[in-house]
């Protein structure tokens, strides 16, 4: 059943996107709800990764609104956590795998303790099986091992949007059902959007199929 429309939290309203002469996006119309798990698939170079920068106000649409709702009325701002693309990385800065963690937090609005801070820290960590690594330098890291991290710093602050490009990239098959699993729990309380080359994986919690096509999107339920 449908939810109420004072769920949506995005709106995307007649959004175009061109970079110089080269169209990317052209009237596309979203919306996503508080408990949506939004899969995004694409040809390489189609524009998914424009999607995901339009929709976090990243860059500005050519043409077009960006909304963020709550409880029907526009906000300025939304709780959003994102997993970049492992390549947008620069894994040489000098930071350890717990303070990427960490600064996952620095956004939040309600105040909390060293200790509150720490304890959350350490719960994401183990929750991405990395309390081993938490002192590792992100450029010691293995692909896989990096995406974990990026994708603790994402989580952490349990966001209303979690918008994720390509997270499995680099993720072996032994841990990948973890990630699946996650996404799962996370999917209860928190709105999703994932672009992936594998939807199959996650058609169980899919609640929107998207496919961006020639400058638009085709959308499924």
């Amino acid at each position: 059943m449908p939810l109420p429309s004072n769920n949506i939290i995005v709106r995307l309203q007649d959004v175009s996107l061109s970079y110089g002469h080269t169209p990317v996006l052209q009237g596309v119309n979203l919306e996503i709800d508080a408990r949506d798990f939004v899969v995004v698939t694409g040809a390489n170079g189609g524009g998914k990764t424009s999607l995901l920068r339009v929709m976090l106000k990243l860059i500005a649409p050519t043409s077009g609104q960006v909304m963020y709702l709550d409880n029907g009325v526009e906000i300025d701002n939304l709780h959003i956590g994102y997993l970049p693309q492992k390549n947008a990385i620069d894994n040489r800065f000098p930071i350890s795998v717990e303070e990427v963690v960490a600064s996952g937090l620095y956004a939040v609005d309600k105040p909390m303790s060293k200790v509150e801070r720490m304890q959350q820290v350490r719960l994401t960590l183990q929750q991405l099986e990395l309390e081993q690594l938490s002192h590792r330098h992100i450029g010691e890291l293995s692909g896989g091992q990096l995406q974990r991290a990026l994708l603790a710093r994402a989580i952490i602050s349990r966001p209303r949007l979690l918008v994720l490009d390509e997270p499995l990239s680099y993720i072996d098959e032994v841990f990948a059902p973890r990630i699946y699993d996650i996404l799962s729990q996370l999917s209860a309380h928190t709105a999703v959007v994932m672009v992936t080359h594998r939807p199959a994986l996650v058609t169980r919690l899919a609640t929107q199929n998207i496919k961006v096509v020639g400058c638009g999107i085709d959308c499924a339920l």
